[in-house]
């Protein structure tokens, strides 16, 4: 896709349909900040910007970021905002999309995404396709199960050799929730030959940017990574 100079961007983000971890007695779902610190940014760019979501439709949203101190002016204002609260009862599915339409995919997280990310054959054809004509493939905190299994036309994972981050395992043992998620997501992108990276410190923020593949480590990066996006798409 040919870029005109002063064409307006825009941004595909990716949220989770899923509202509880296997056990279902734990609320998991979207983390908002993630969401909303990204929209924000991307907003104030004058980025145009979509919801998708593996299935389309609901969107369900992680409890614990609805507190002190992830549920911040940004997270409260989505909130508190009817028409910002209905993007999230519609979302498109990825048979909705053509990715020739967008300049850059964002994954959000929240523990759900490690359910319905990672196999979503509709999200790994949009993500190699924008990847692939050189748009830009982000993702935060545990956006990056979504690009755990996306591979590019040679066949290659997409995050192979690449330098990368995403939420550290140490994290989930100090979130205290390594006994609940379904997999460790560090060590498999490890296994993908991803060229991970973390902050010395855990849940301090921490991006990183390897050619056209951006991504960010916690909820706290979410605004660093999507200034990383901004920054890449207007350079």
């Amino acid at each position: 896709m040919t870029q005109q100079p002063n064409k307006t961007k825009r941004i595909l983000t990716v949220v989770t349909n899923v509202g509880h971890y296997d056990d279902a007695s734990h609320a998991t779902g979207l983390w908002l900040s993630e969401l909303t610190h990204a929209w924000h940014v991307f907003d104030e760019a004058g980025f145009e910007q979509t919801l998708v979501s593996p299935s389309g439709g609901k969107v369900p949203l992680e409890p614990r970021a609805l507190k002190f101190p992830n549920y911040d002016k940004t997270a409260k204002a989505w909130r508190a905002d009817p028409a910002k609260m209905a993007l999230l009862e519609n979302t498109l599915s990825p048979d909705q999309i053509d990715s020739a339409d967008y300049d850059a995919i964002y994954f959000t997280g929240g523990h759900a995404v490690m359910y319905d990310f990672p196999d979503s054959e509709g999200l790994q054809r949009i993500t190699r396709e924008i990847f692939e004509r050189g748009g830009i493939v982000s993702s935060v905190c545990h956006g990056y199960c979504g690009l755990l299994n996306t591979k590019l036309s040679d066949g290659s994972y997409l995050i192979a050799g690449k330098k990368m981050t995403g939420f550290a395992w140490t994290e989930e043992v100090l979130a205290r929730v390594d006994k609940l998620v379904p997999y460790n997501a560090e060590e498999r992108a490890k296994d993908r030959s991803a060229r991970y990276e973390k902050a010395k410190l855990p849940f301090v923020s921490y991006a990183v940017v390897d050619g056209n593949l951006v991504t960010g480590q916690n909820p706290g990066s979410a605004q660093e990574t999507a200034q990383k996006v901004v920054a890449a798409l207007t350079d």
